[in-house]
């Protein structure tokens, strides 16, 4: 099965050095790109230095240990060629959403890079998995498409049982309708159109992965969390700059400073102009 895109895709998967998206760092990437004019999907893997401790935990899961990445190439040696890779496609993977594409811009911001996901479509495979039939990547893989995953926790094998799981389900819920506990219907969600596919797997109040800030029911950006949960983020920050300042000093993600800048700067202008 071919496609329907308005774009080029890249699926994606990460190994780490541990499961913060901010303090942890990739020590494996491996990506596979669909054009979106058809063709054969051009496909890039490399091991990376992450330059710290790679958790006792983490080795246990992907088999990576630090002798494997001592004399492979750090992250800022490879941001150029990982960035042109992915160009403007959009980005697809297995829990992408809340793992792999925010460590990824974070990896990105420290080397003085942005991966703007503002108009991408993401589209995150769990997720369907998960509305649909909530289950592991190695049972997804056998519920869909009958196979048995091979080399778990390898990105490069992730991925494609990943890219596998995806055209499984696309041909299964064909026609499908979801209804939800309360009755509730939404007609075939799950259709060969990856606009489509984000917006069912999207909490689209949400504006970014680390859900810190979000829309509220008048469509205002506010903060989800803290002293200021749903308060206003570009009002609020005008009026507490400490706040701001706090925000950009501590651990949050990139994304959530680039939002806190956004908004603020935007609450700014609408106001020299009244």
């Amino acid at each position: 099965m071919d496609f329907n895109l308005d774009r080029d895709i890249v699926f994606f998967d990460i190994e780490a050095t541990g499961l913060s998206v901010i303090k942890d760092r990739i020590v494996q990437i491996a990506l596979i790109k669909y054009p979106k004019k058809g063709g054969e999907p051009t496909e890039l893997e490399m091991m990376i230095n992450p330059g710290v401790p790679i958790s006792q935990e983490a080795v246990e899961v992907h088999g990576i240990t630090p002798k494997m990445v001592a004399n492979k190439p750090t992250f800022a040696q490879v941001a150029d060629k990982l960035y042109d890779f992915i160009g403007n496609a959009d980005l697809g993977g297995y829990n992408s959403n809340r793992y792999d594409v925010p460590m990824l811009m974070e990896e990105f911001a420290r080397v003085g890079m942005e991966l703007d996901i503002s108009n991408r479509k993401l589209i995150d495979v769990q997720r369907i998995f998960y509305k649909m039939e909530p289950r592991t990547l190695r049972a997804a893989l056998k519920f869909y498409c009958d196979k048995e995953l091979v080399d778990a926790h390898d990105a490069l094998a992730d991925v494609r049982a990943t890219v596998d799981v995806l055209k499984g389900q696309l041909k299964r819920y064909k026609g499908v309708n979801l209804v939800d506990e309360d009755g509730n219907v939404t007609p075939e969600p799950i259709r060969n159109d990856m606009k489509a596919i984000h917006d069912f797997v999207n909490d689209l109040r949400f504006l970014e992965p680390t859900q810190k800030m979000k829309l509220n029911a008048d469509g205002i950006p506010v903060f989800a969390f803290g002293k200021y949960n749903n308060a206003p983020v570009g009002e609020t920050l005008a009026k507490d700059n400490n706040y701001f300042n706090w925000i950009m000093k501590m651990e949050f993600s990139s994304q959530v400073k680039q939002l806190a800048k956004k908004y603020l700067k935007e609450y700014r202008e609408q106001n020299q102009r009244r």
